[in-house]
Protein backbone atom coordinates (compact mmCIF):
# COMPACT_ATOMS: atom_id res chain seq x y z
CA UNK A 1 0.00 0.00 0.00
CA UNK A 2 2.84 2.37 0.81
CA UNK A 3 4.42 1.71 -2.56
CA UNK A 4 1.25 2.66 -4.39
CA UNK A 5 0.74 5.72 -2.26
CA UNK A 6 4.33 6.95 -2.60
CA UNK A 7 4.19 6.37 -6.36
CA UNK A 8 0.95 8.36 -6.51
CA UNK A 9 2.30 11.08 -4.25
CA UNK A 10 5.43 11.32 -6.36
CA UNK A 11 3.52 11.60 -9.63
CA UNK A 12 1.08 14.17 -8.14
CA UNK A 13 4.01 16.18 -6.80
CA UNK A 14 5.71 15.98 -10.18
CA UNK A 15 2.62 17.25 -11.92
CA UNK A 16 2.35 20.17 -9.51
CA UNK A 17 6.09 20.83 -9.60
CA UNK A 18 6.34 20.56 -5.79
CA UNK A 19 10.03 19.81 -5.22
CA UNK A 20 9.64 19.19 -1.47
CA UNK A 21 6.81 16.70 -2.00
CA UNK A 22 8.85 14.96 -4.73
CA UNK A 23 11.85 14.69 -2.40
CA UNK A 24 9.68 13.42 0.46
CA UNK A 25 7.97 10.82 -1.78
CA UNK A 26 11.39 9.67 -3.10
CA UNK A 27 12.75 9.22 0.43
CA UNK A 28 9.58 7.36 1.41
CA UNK A 29 9.94 5.11 -1.67
CA UNK A 30 13.57 4.34 -0.75
CA UNK A 31 12.64 3.59 2.86
CA UNK A 32 9.74 1.37 1.78
CA UNK A 33 11.95 -0.55 -0.65
CA UNK A 34 14.61 -1.04 2.02
CA UNK A 35 12.03 -2.30 4.55
CA UNK A 36 10.48 -4.63 1.96
CA UNK A 37 13.93 -5.95 0.97
CA UNK A 38 14.88 -6.51 4.64
CA UNK A 39 11.61 -8.32 5.38
CA UNK A 40 11.97 -10.44 2.26
CA UNK A 41 15.56 -11.31 3.16
CA UNK A 42 14.77 -12.11 6.80
CA UNK A 43 11.78 -14.23 5.88
CA UNK A 44 12.87 -16.11 2.76
CA UNK A 45 16.64 -16.02 2.31
CA UNK A 46 18.09 -18.85 4.40
CA UNK A 47 21.00 -20.62 2.67
CA UNK A 48 21.60 -23.54 2.29
CA UNK A 49 17.86 -24.30 2.52
CA UNK A 50 17.10 -21.57 -0.02
CA UNK A 51 19.14 -19.62 -2.52
CA UNK A 52 21.41 -16.98 -1.06
CA UNK A 53 19.42 -14.20 -2.76
CA UNK A 54 15.83 -13.11 -3.36
CA UNK A 55 13.99 -11.07 -5.98
CA UNK A 56 11.84 -8.06 -5.09
CA UNK A 57 9.40 -7.66 -7.96
CA UNK A 58 8.21 -4.10 -8.58
CA UNK A 59 4.89 -4.45 -10.42
CA UNK A 60 5.06 -1.42 -12.72
CA UNK A 61 7.74 -0.13 -15.03
CA UNK A 62 7.38 3.35 -13.54
CA UNK A 63 8.02 2.09 -10.01
CA UNK A 64 10.99 0.04 -11.20
CA UNK A 65 12.39 3.02 -13.15
CA UNK A 66 11.99 5.28 -10.11
CA UNK A 67 13.79 2.74 -7.85
CA UNK A 68 16.63 2.38 -10.34
CA UNK A 69 16.95 6.15 -10.65
CA UNK A 70 17.85 6.37 -6.93
CA UNK A 71 21.64 6.40 -6.87
CA UNK A 72 23.06 3.37 -5.07
CA UNK A 73 19.69 2.03 -3.86
CA UNK A 74 19.66 -1.18 -5.91
CA UNK A 75 23.30 -1.86 -5.04
CA UNK A 76 22.69 -1.25 -1.33
CA UNK A 77 19.68 -3.58 -1.26
CA UNK A 78 21.59 -6.25 -3.12
CA UNK A 79 24.71 -5.95 -0.95
CA UNK A 80 23.01 -5.63 2.44
CA UNK A 81 19.96 -7.85 2.03
CA UNK A 82 20.93 -10.06 -0.95
CA UNK A 83 17.78 -8.95 -2.76
CA UNK A 84 17.67 -8.10 -6.48
CA UNK A 85 15.15 -5.56 -7.77
CA UNK A 86 13.17 -6.59 -10.86
CA UNK A 87 10.51 -4.92 -12.95
CA UNK A 88 8.08 -6.38 -15.49
CA UNK A 89 10.53 -6.01 -18.37
CA UNK A 90 13.55 -7.34 -16.48
CA UNK A 91 12.02 -10.23 -14.52
CA UNK A 92 12.10 -12.75 -17.40
CA UNK A 93 15.69 -11.88 -18.30
CA UNK A 94 16.71 -12.05 -14.66
CA UNK A 95 15.06 -15.45 -14.16
CA UNK A 96 16.68 -16.77 -17.36
CA UNK A 97 20.11 -15.64 -16.22
CA UNK A 98 19.59 -17.26 -12.80
CA UNK A 99 18.40 -20.45 -14.48
CA UNK A 100 21.55 -20.52 -16.63
CA UNK A 101 23.62 -19.91 -13.53
CA UNK A 102 21.96 -22.80 -11.72
CA UNK A 103 22.46 -25.06 -14.72
CA UNK A 104 26.12 -24.12 -14.83
CA UNK A 105 26.40 -24.81 -11.11
CA UNK A 106 24.70 -28.18 -11.55
CA UNK A 107 27.09 -29.02 -14.40
CA UNK A 108 30.06 -28.03 -12.25
CA UNK A 109 28.82 -30.16 -9.37
CA UNK A 110 28.18 -33.05 -11.73
CA UNK A 111 31.61 -32.65 -13.28
CA UNK A 112 33.20 -32.77 -9.83
CA UNK A 113 31.28 -35.99 -9.17
CA UNK A 114 32.55 -37.34 -12.49
CA UNK A 115 36.13 -36.39 -11.55
CA UNK A 116 35.73 -38.18 -8.21
CA UNK A 117 34.35 -41.21 -10.02
CA UNK A 118 37.24 -41.13 -12.48
CA UNK A 119 39.67 -40.94 -9.55
CA UNK A 120 38.06 -44.02 -8.01
CA UNK A 121 38.15 -45.81 -11.37
CA UNK A 122 41.84 -44.89 -11.73
CA UNK A 123 42.59 -46.38 -8.30
CA UNK A 124 40.60 -49.52 -9.14
CA UNK A 125 42.34 -49.75 -12.50
CA UNK A 126 45.70 -49.73 -10.70
CA UNK A 127 44.51 -52.61 -8.54
CA UNK A 128 43.18 -54.35 -11.65
CA UNK A 129 46.59 -53.97 -13.31
CA UNK A 130 48.22 -55.61 -10.28
CA UNK A 131 45.78 -58.52 -10.40
CA UNK A 132 46.33 -58.81 -14.14
CA UNK A 133 50.11 -58.93 -13.61
CA UNK A 134 49.68 -61.71 -11.02
CA UNK A 135 47.39 -63.59 -13.39
CA UNK A 136 49.95 -63.24 -16.18
CA UNK A 137 52.65 -64.59 -13.88
CA UNK A 138 50.49 -67.59 -12.93
CA UNK A 139 49.60 -68.24 -16.57
CA UNK A 140 53.30 -68.06 -17.49
CA UNK A 141 54.08 -70.56 -14.73
CA UNK A 142 51.29 -72.84 -15.99
CA UNK A 143 52.61 -72.51 -19.56
CA UNK A 144 56.12 -73.38 -18.38
CA UNK A 145 54.76 -76.43 -16.52
CA UNK A 146 52.92 -77.52 -19.66
CA UNK A 147 56.11 -77.03 -21.71
CA UNK A 148 58.06 -79.18 -19.24
CA UNK A 149 55.33 -81.85 -19.40
CA UNK A 150 55.51 -81.78 -23.20
CA UNK A 151 59.30 -82.17 -23.01
CA UNK A 152 58.90 -85.15 -20.68
CA UNK A 153 56.22 -86.59 -22.97
CA UNK A 154 58.56 -86.29 -25.97
CA UNK A 155 61.35 -87.97 -23.99
CA UNK A 156 59.03 -90.83 -23.03
CA UNK A 157 57.94 -91.15 -26.66
CA UNK A 158 61.60 -91.31 -27.77
CA UNK A 159 62.30 -94.03 -25.24
CA UNK A 160 59.23 -95.96 -26.37
CA UNK A 161 60.28 -95.55 -30.01
CA UNK A 162 63.76 -96.78 -29.13
CA UNK A 163 62.18 -99.79 -27.48
CA UNK A 164 59.96 -100.39 -30.53
CA UNK A 165 62.92 -100.01 -32.91
CA UNK A 166 65.02 -102.40 -30.89
CA UNK A 167 62.16 -104.90 -30.84
CA UNK A 168 61.58 -104.68 -34.56
CA UNK A 169 65.31 -105.04 -35.23
CA UNK A 170 65.36 -108.21 -33.12
CA UNK A 171 67.71 -106.80 -30.54
CA UNK A 172 65.35 -107.56 -27.76
CA UNK A 173 64.56 -111.17 -27.27
CA UNK A 174 61.16 -112.11 -26.28
CA UNK A 175 60.84 -113.87 -22.96
CA UNK A 176 61.16 -117.61 -23.40
CA UNK A 177 58.03 -119.65 -23.36
CA UNK A 178 57.51 -122.35 -20.75
CA UNK A 179 58.59 -125.07 -23.17
CA UNK A 180 61.82 -123.27 -24.00
CA UNK A 181 62.50 -122.76 -20.33
CA UNK A 182 61.90 -126.42 -19.63
CA UNK A 183 64.20 -127.44 -22.49
CA UNK A 184 66.89 -125.16 -21.17
CA UNK A 185 66.64 -126.78 -17.77
CA UNK A 186 66.71 -130.21 -19.32
CA UNK A 187 69.77 -129.36 -21.32
CA UNK A 188 71.45 -128.05 -18.27
CA UNK A 189 70.56 -131.21 -16.43
CA UNK A 190 71.82 -133.42 -19.27
CA UNK A 191 75.17 -131.86 -19.33
CA UNK A 192 75.64 -132.31 -15.63
CA UNK A 193 74.98 -136.06 -15.58
CA UNK A 194 77.63 -136.78 -18.04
Amino acid sequence: MARTRSGTVSSDASERGDVDAIDKASRQLEATLRVCAKNLSDKYVAPPTTTDFGILFLATEGLYAEAMRRVGLAEFIQREYRIVLAGPSTLAALLNSFQMGFRTLAIQQRSSEVWELLGAVKAEFGKYADVLAKLKKKLTEAQNTIDKAETRTRAIHRKLRDVESADSAGLIEDEPSEEETAETYQLVGVGEDS
